[in-house]
């Protein structure tokens, strides 16, 4: 399990970038590593303003191939090479992202210095990372997108008194959790000896474009964070709801259903040069939502429970 797991937005709006806001790019930071899910235009520029590196990611999740979640890729990745990235990049996405992408960096004179892998997803695909898991759900909306779920893989919790008395120090411990036994001063042990219940890993799930449908609460149970789109208020939704965009409304109802810990809205239309109506509409039915900015962090904590 991770010592650490933060959020950190990049872009959170829609459509097209805005002075209150650049289009949708936000990271996981799991501890050293870094996830990006979506890359709108200007997303490095975006990094560079935050304590993260846009050399640190690893891998990039895009949820769709509308602009303003992916036309950032390829300033992105320029960037990284004239910074001399040597690490390969593996990219995510759904299906034709071979294709599409292919081509997107075919566009302009430069030469790559690290390889870049691109992986085509559908809905239901989930791949095992080490200590988490990667999991997707097509969403609802005109061109093919997918709902991302980063989730940590559960561990046991140790028992200090147990560990203690077979003189286990933390560094012991983590080889003992990674590999579930161990030699220890001539003594085989087990993570058994020393376990006292499960600690529950961390779930963020991020929706990507969609309208509402009934699977995404499934999809979202019991999520610690829920980044939901929120386009429009309640007042706009039937428009916004036939282009495959949910309101803030729908999307508070929806964290309500699924029983998250917390609701992000993101996905705001240049047209709120404030949040407020937003947020407000939400908090009226699910209390604990924020509403991030550009460049806001976020610490994802380990349940006490």
């Amino acid at each position: 399990m991770a010592s650490t797991v933060r959020i950190v937005f990049f872009g959170t709006g829609g459509s097209w970038p805005s002075p209150e806001r650049n289009v949708m790019a936000f990271g996981i930071q799991v501890d050293s590593e870094v996830l990006l899910f979506d890359c709108g235009e200007g997303t490095q520029r975006q990094i560079m303003q935050t304590n993260l590196s846009f050399m640190k990611i690893k891998k990039i999740f895009i949820t769709h191939f509308h602009g303003d979640h992916f036309l950032g890729l390829a300033g992105l990745i320029q960037t990284m090479v004239l910074n001399n990235r040597k690490e390969p990049l593996d990219i995510f996405g759904p299906p034709r992202a071979i294709s599409m992408l292919t081509s997107y960096f075919s566009i302009g004179y430069y030469s790559l210095s690290f390889p870049i892998r691109i992986y085509e997803l559908s809905s239901g695909d989930s791949i095992d990372f080490g200590g988490y898991i990667i999991s997707t759900i097509r969403t609802k909306h005109p061109v093919y997108t997918l709902a991302y779920m980063f989730k940590e893989k559960d561990i046991p919790r140790i028992d200090k008194d147990k560990a203690d008395k077979y003189g286990l120090n933390s560094k012991v411990l983590e080889k003992l959790r990674k590999y579930g036994q161990i030699e220890f001063k001539g003594q085989k042990i087990t993570i058994d000896m020393v376990a006292g219940g499960i600690r529950k890993g961390r779930k963020i799930v991020y929706t990507g474009d969609t309208a509402p449908f009934d699977e995404l609460a499934d999809f979202a149970k019991d999520a610690d964070v829920l980044v939901h789109e929120a386009t429009v208020e309640a007042s706009l939704e039937e428009q916004m709801n036939r282009f495959g965009h949910s309101s803030a409304r729908q999307a508070a109802e929806l964290a309500k259903r699924a029983n998250v810990r917390k609701l992000m809205l993101v996905h705001i239309s240049p047209r709120y040069k404030s949040p407020e109506p937003i947020k407000k509409e939400a908090m009226a039915i699910f209390p604990n939502t924020v509403v991030p900015s550009d460049l806001d962090e976020f610490l994802v904590k380990v349940r006490k429970d």
